[in-house]
Parts: structure tokens; sequence; C-alpha cells
């Protein structure tokens, strides 16, 4: 790909991504795309909501967004391209500058260096990926209810406190101490592609587009982010502690699939009921209710991947 095939490049980023090291990151990246002889503009952005704005404004004006921080803010511009005619969107490249980076392995994005992310995009490929929605928003990576949701979300928090090291670290610490608070698990039922689902106890339910979150956890393997269907992974009977313990275990490296306390399905469309209100993530962003509507925008958008990505 020739820097001429971006166009002009907007950069979007968030400047307090990385314990505030985004600011610095951010200059990075634009000196590289200036020495590979990219047009582009940086916007920081200054609170929630601002990277959304950015990129519905966009339109017309710029060919490609790099969005350049962490999932947060992939969210956010996914978000705002989402609510631009399909024609009017411009093209998503990923510089991952967060701490669970999931939808840049999704797009075999460098994880470890700007400028190393930078070339992925201008060396790669530009493919069309669907995008999940849940209510009235969008999801680029997953959406999760339950346990996993809130492991990924009190992780995400210690992370960004500086507390212990490492997200996975976190995630491990917190899966361990928070089951004992959801050991019963929370009462759903719903529609699945049509299916009237039986009421049922889960402690955790992830609709994916991509295979990972939580950063790296494959919950969904197998996850094809331009089938034009979701992977679900959710869990089925009872599993004792040291049986769900092992499942999350076995999650960090996809090899979960073959539990009997784990159901992996395709869908296009879903709706889900909890009897309370639950821990739900949404792009590693909270999400609040009891009701959730789900399907899928089959090819929303286009984005810019990485030369080993394997979909």
């Amino acid at each position: 790909m020739h820097a001429s095939q971006l166009g002009r490049t907007l950069v979007i980023a968030n400047p307090a991504s990385r314990s505030g090291r985004g600011r610095k990151g951010a200059h990075v990246v634009c000196e590289h795309l200036g020495r590979r002889g990219v047009s582009h503009e940086l916007m920081f952005t200054e609170g929630d909501g601002d990277a959304s704005k950015l990129a519905r404004e966009a339109a017309g004006s710029f060919h490609t967004i790099l969005a350049t921080g962490g999932d947060g803010l992939v969210h956010e511009v996914v978000c705002g391209l989402m609510r631009l005619p399909r024609a009017q969107r411009p093209v998503l490249g990923v510089i991952p500058l967060g701490s669970g980076n999931d939808y840049a392995r999704t797009l075999a994005i460098p994880r470890n260096s700007p400028r190393l992310a930078v070339d992925a995009c201008l060396e790669g490929r530009m493919r069309h990926v669907e995008v999940g929605c849940v209510n009235d928003t969008w999801f680029a990576e997953t959406l999760s209810f339950g346990l996993d949701a809130a492991v990924a979300l009190e992780a995400r928090e210690r992370h960004a406190e500086g507390a212990g090291s490492g997200l996975l670290g976190h995630y491990a610490d917190s899966a361990a101490r928070l089951f004992a608070r959801a050991a019963d698990g929370w009462t759903w039922s719903g529609v699945i592609d049509g299916e009237l689902m039986d009421s049922a106890r889960a402690l955790l339910f992830a609709v994916q587009v991509g295979p990972t979150y939580g950063g790296g956890f494959a919950i969904a393997p197998g996850a094809n982010p331009s089938d034009g269907v979701l992977d679900l992974c959710y869990s089925i009977g009872h599993p004792t502690t040291p049986h769900l313990l092992a499942l999350l275990g076995a999650a960090r490296f996809g090899l979960h699939t073959g539990s009997a306390h784990a159901l992996l399905r395709y869908a296009r469309e879903l709706s889900l009921d909890f009897s309370e209100e639950l821990p739900v993530q949404v792009d590693g962003e909270p999400l609040h209710g009891t009701h959730f509507d789900i399907h899928v925008e089959p090819r929303a958008l286009v984005v810019l991947t990485g030369r080993s990505v394997r979909w």
C-alpha cells in the first residue's frame, strides 16, 4: 500500500493513554507518517465522547482515521463512524497505545512500537469488517456479561491506577477474587437467531467480533471479523470453583472450546434478558441495563490490517 492510498489522514489520539505517554506516542506517529509521505493532521481528545465527534466530523475531509490509543478510544471512533452513512465512513486504522489492545491483535497490528504500527497500516491490506450493535451503541471487538465483564472492568481500573504488574496479572487476580461473589451466576433468557432460549443461569456470556478480550484472552478463538456473524461463548451447567478457574485459565489460550461448561455458537442477532442488573462491558467500557438487543452489521467498516492477519 502506498502512502497516497491512505489519502489525507486524521490521527485521533488520547493523550492520557499509557499513563500519560499517549501524547508523546501520538507525536511519534505523526513524525513517522511525515517521513512516509502521508498528509495528516493530529487531534487530541479532551474527554469522553470527543473521539466519536471527531470521527463523525472527519467525513468528507479525511480518507483515513488512525485511532491512536487503547480499545476505549477505538470504541469511541467506531461509534462515531457508525453514525455516518456507510459511503461516507473513512477507512479505520489502529495505532495501539493502550493496555489491552485487543482490536489491534485482531487486525494483526504490532503493539510494541507506534512506528511499526504505522508501517503495518501502510504495508498491509484493507479489509471489510463487521461491527456489533447492542441497544444504542456499537462494539468493534467485544461485549460481555457477568463474571468476565466484572473482571475486565476491575482489571482495567486497577491497571489504570498503576497497581500490580500487567493487565493479564490483574485479570487473573480479579477473577479469583470476584468468583466468590458471583458463584451462582445470573439468570438469563432470550432469543438467538429466532430460537427461544429457556431461562438458565450463566457465570459469563461473551459476544465477540474478534477472538480476544481482557488483553489477550482468546474467549472466541475462531472469531472472524469478516464473516458476518457474531461469536458467542457462554457458560452452562454448574461448574465448581476449580472447574471455572480452570476454564478461565484455558480461555487465556483458547483451549476451553472442548469444555462441558462452555458453549460456543454463532448468531446474527440475539436478544438477552437478565433477571437483575449485572456487570456488562462493551470494548472495555461499562454498560448498564437488563435487556439487550444485539445484532451484527456486516461489512460495516473498511480497516487497515497487518500482513500477518489470519482471516
